[in-house]
């Protein structure tokens, strides 16, 4: 594509999609709009093997932007960041067309792999705030993934993820039979980890109680044998 369908394709995401838009020249002031402009001039750069000048332009706009997108990714069409402060998209994220991200999203790796180690995402992802989802994998069309969410494994399209780990819980818009999906009430492993130390620590303390009472029933059942023991020898030394 041409730099001016870049700049349309631009416009036209940021005013379709944040309805706190009131006029186009808005768009100018919108970080992400920057951000994906200079990634598409840098990502230019990179296939034609500048690489120290494609990873300036991506870094000097990742300072000013508060979004830092690798210019060997590759992304489709209608990219939307809102709020985009915080988002990193690594070097071989691969992202399809109309997809929406919001600030504080990581696409990144898992620091084991070698070649593709970034995720895919397919068209019409939409990812909320503060999400990271990490490692090669793909992320399927139309799916969404809850803020926060830490996504570690392939997610099949039409589904809705939550959670740390994330995990599905609905496909194709219906809510999947699980009993577990409680978001308020998550696990949290370090709380289990510390209540399962203080019931050992209180048992320990019961068990030490009692070793404690029946030594010191020993310890009175001797004083007691030996004062009847002294009663019995002054009785004798007197008859």
């Amino acid at each position: 594509m041409s730099m001016m369908e870049d700049i349309r394709d631009e416009f036209r995401a940021i005013q379709e999609r944040d309805p706190a838009i009131k006029l186009k020249a808005e768009v100018l002031l919108y970080p992400c709009f920057w951000a994906v402009l200079h990634y598409r001039i840098a990502h230019r750069w990179y296939l034609k093997g500048h690489f120290f000048w494609a990873r300036w332009l991506s870094q000097r706009s990742a300072r000013k932007t508060g979004i830092e997108i690798h210019p060997g990714a590759t992304i489709g069409r209608g990219l939307f960041i809102d709020h985009g402060s915080g988002v990193i998209i690594g070097e071989t994220t691969i992202i399809g067309d109309n997809v929406t991200l919001y600030q504080g999203v990581t696409l990144g790796g898992t620091g084991k792999e070698q070649g593709k180690r970034h995720p895919t995402l397919e068209d019409n992802v939409m990812v909320s705030a503060g999400a990271k989802i990490l490692g090669s994998f793909t992320i399927g069309e139309n799916s969404k993934i809850g803020a926060g969410s830490v996504v570690l494994a392939e997610v099949p399209p039409n589904c809705t993820v939550v959670g740390v780990p994330g995990r599905v819980v609905r496909r194709d818009n219906a809510k999947l039979p699980r009993t577990d999906l409680d978001q308020v009430h998550l696990p949290d492993p370090v709380a289990a980890d510390l209540n399962q130390l203080r019931k050992e620590n209180d048992e320990l303390r019961r068990q030490l109680a009692v070793l404690q009472e029946k030594e010191e029933r020993k310890r009175a059942k001797k004083a007691a044998k030996k004062a009847a023991k002294k009663a019995a020898d002054t009785e004798q030394e007197i008859e």
